[in-house]
């Protein structure tokens, strides 16, 4: 068994919407021996968390003050961006950060915050699933450095080079979350480099989708990533043996900065580590 590698992943939230916080608590859990740091992608909550910071300037801060944790949006929901601003962003943060960017992308919901209906965004599930797709297609097109001509249903890219590219070739990695067993998300997963399964409640679910992702890539596993949330204080090693290349310790929405401190302290957990 590899090594599952460990990632605080933080809810920007009240004590953690100061980017300055964050940063430094990136910072802290390098030095500590952490893998990475991701954070959550919204752009309100539901009460009673009341303070939100943006996510692509706080991962800004931290890739400044840091230099080897990955790090990265977890997820974003592609559905209410311009793929051509994320274009932009993904390459500029790329670049910052030396190479360690991964993108996590999914759907959204309205459950929690009711930041897409509040905002005008499409609210159906399908339509969003069909906006994701097509801005992964033109975030590929755009890391290619080539020039991108692009119509389609919900975009127009037409005739931009978007220079520089990332320092990733041929791009950014980019990890697809879903429900498991939910066939589509899988899918989409299946053709990027990762998976973030979303409310998993047991080892045999993530083996279940890992099986799948095996099957329908062709049992090319070397270099994909299936990324894993847990409290802190679970054992992620049954994850692992299912398939987990990262686990992500997961926090409550207002969490306050001693407590992940706390856990920080305690150092990140390596199971199968050399083995």
């Amino acid at each position: 068994m590899s090594r599952l590698r460990s990632a605080l992943w933080l809810p920007l939230f009240d004590e953690l919407a100061d980017p300055r916080a964050v940063a430094n608590l990136a910072a802290d859990a390098e030095e500590a021996g952490w893998d990475g740091c991701f954070v959550w992608d919204h752009l309100s909550w539901r009460a009673p968390v009341q303070q939100v910071a943006d996510s692509w300037i706080t991962l800004a801060a931290v890739a400044t003050a840091t230099e080897r944790l990955r790090l990265g949006p977890m997820v974003a929901t592609l559905a209410r961006r311009r793929p051509a601003k994320v274009a932009r962003e993904t390459a500029t943060l790329d670049q910052l950060s030396d190479g360690r960017l991964t993108l996590g992308v999914g759907l959204g919901s309205d459950r929690f915050g009711g930041e897409l209906s509040r905002t005008g965004e499409q609210l159906d599930d399908r339509q969003r699933g069909r906006m994701l797709d097509e801005s992964l297609a033109i975030l590929a097109a755009a890391w290619s450095g080539e020039p991108v001509r692009h119509r389609g249903e919900h975009y127009t890219v037409d005739d931009i080079t978007f220079l520089p590219q990332p320092v990733q070739r041929p791009g950014v990695p980019v990890w697809a979350a879903g429900f498991p067993g939910n066939v589509k998300p899988i899918r989409r997963a299946a053709r990027l480099d990762g998976f973030f399964p979303i409310n998993l409640e047991h080892p045999d679910q993530l083996a279940e989708g890992a099986g799948t992702l095996t099957e329908l890539r062709n049992g090319d596993m070397a270099s994909y990533d299936i990324a894993v949330s847990l409290p802190a204080g679970v054992d992620p090693l049954p994850y692992a043996a299912a398939g987990a290349t990262w686990w992500l310790t997961e926090f409550d929405p207002g969490v306050r900065l001693d407590t992940v401190r706390g856990v920080l302290r305690d150092g990140p957990a390596n199971p199968g580590d050399g083995a």
